[in-house]
C-alpha cells in the first residue's frame, strides 16, 4: 500500500537531519584528528590570522571531504557523481592555493587584480590555478541540475560564485562557517535539500575549533562550502531566479573589491554582534 505524501516527507525530513548530524560529528572527528596528526601540524599546515595568531589549515579538507561525502549520500544516484567533483575539487584547488600560495612569491598574487598582473607578467597564480579548478568543475557539474547553454551558465555562476563569495568572508574566526550555516539552513527544503544538509551540519561540526581560533577553513573549506551551497540554489531554482541569484553573487564580488566586508559588518548593529557570538571576549577583535 503506498504511503501518504506527507509520510514521504516526513522520512524525508529525518533523512536530512540525520546527514547533519552525521556532516557535524564527521567533520569535529576530522578536524580534531587532523590537528593532533604530526604530519598535518607543521608550518605548510600553520598560518596566521588577523591577529597575527597561529592556526591550523587542517579545518579546510576535512569540511571539503565530509560535506562532498555526505552530500552525495544524501542525494539522489544521478547527482552523487556531479556534487562530488564540485565539493572534492573545488576543495582540492582551493588547498592547493593555501598551501602553495603561501610562499613568497605567490603572496602579492592576491584578488583578481593580482591574478591578473601575475598573468601579465607571465606568471600564473595559484589563485588563477584556483579559480580556473572550481570554474571548470562548477560548469561540469552544472548539467546536472540545468538544461540548455544558457541556463548552464547561470548555473555554473551561481556555484562558482557562492564558492568565492563565502571565501571572502573567511576573514574573521567563525564568519565564514556561520555564513554558509545560515544559507544551508535556509535552503534545507527542496531539489538537492541533501547538499544543504552536509553543509550545515558541516560548518556546525567546524564551528567550535575555528572560533576557538585553533583553525580556519581557508580556501579549501570555504570553496566547497561555497560551492556546494551554490549547486543547492542552482538546483532549486528556475532560470529566472538563477539569474537573479547570480546578479547578487557578482555585484557582492564587485563590491568587495572596493569595500571591506569586515568594516561593513563591524559598523552594522545585529551584524556585528552575530559576528562575534561565539568567539572569547578577551579575544574579540
Amino acid at each position: 500500500m503506498r504511503k501518504p505524501a506527507r509520510d514521504h516527507q516526513t522520512v524525508g525530513a529525518r533523512h536530512r537531519w540525520t546527514g547533519v548530524v552525521a556532516a557535524a560529528a564527521g567533520a569535529l572527528v576530522l578536524v580534531e584528528a587532523g590537528r593532533g596528526t604530526p604530519a598535518l601540524s607543521g608550518p605548510a599546515w600553520t598560518r596566521r590570522n588577523h591577529r597575527d595568531d597561529p592556526v591550523s589549515l587542517v579545518a579546510g579538507p576535512a569540511a571539503a571531504m565530509t560535506a562532498s561525502l555526505v552530500s552525495a549520500a544524501l542525494l539522489p544516484s544521478r547527482l552523487r557523481g556531479p556534487v562530488l567533483l564540485l565539493g572534492l575539487a573545488s576543495g582540492a584547488v582551493g588547498l592547493y592555493d593555501d598551501i602553495v600560495g603561501a610562499r613568497p612569491e605567490q603572496m602579492r598574487d592576491k584578488g583578481f587584480r593580482g591574478h591578473l598582473r601575475a598573468l601579465r607578467s607571465g606568471r600564473v597564480s595559484t589563485g588563477a590555478v584556483k579559480i580556473v579548478g572550481v570554474v571548470g568543475a562548477s560548469i561540469a557539474t552544472a548539467g546536472s541540475v540545468s538544461a540548455g547553454p544558457v541556463d548552464r551558465i547561470l548555473a555554473a555562476g551561481i556555484m562558482a560564485g557562492s564558492a568565492n563569495l563565502v571565501n571572502l568572508f573567511d576573514l574573521r574566526p567563525g564568519r565564514a562557517a556561520k555564513v554558509t550555516a545560515l544559507g544551508a539552513a535556509a535552503t534545507l527544503n527542496g531539489p538537492a535539500a541533501g547538499a544543504s544538509a552536509a553543509v550545515l551540519g558541516t560548518s556546525l561540526g567546524v564551528l567550535p575549533a575555528d572560533l576557538a581560533e585553533l583553525v580556519m577553513l581557508g580556501d579549501a573549506g570555504a570553496n566547497a562550502l561555497g560551492a556546494l551551497l551554490g549547486f543547492r540554489l542552482a538546483a532549486g531554482s528556475r532560470p529566472l531566479g538563477r539569474a537573479a541569484i547570480l546578479a547578487v553573487l557578482v555585484a557582492l564580488t564587485a563590491a568587495s573589491e572596493k569595500v571591506s566586508f569586515t568594516r561593513v559588518i563591524e559598523a552594522t548593529p545585529g551584524l556585528r554582534e552575530f559576528d562575534a557570538w561565539g568567539r572569547c571576549p578577551a579575544r574579540s577583535p
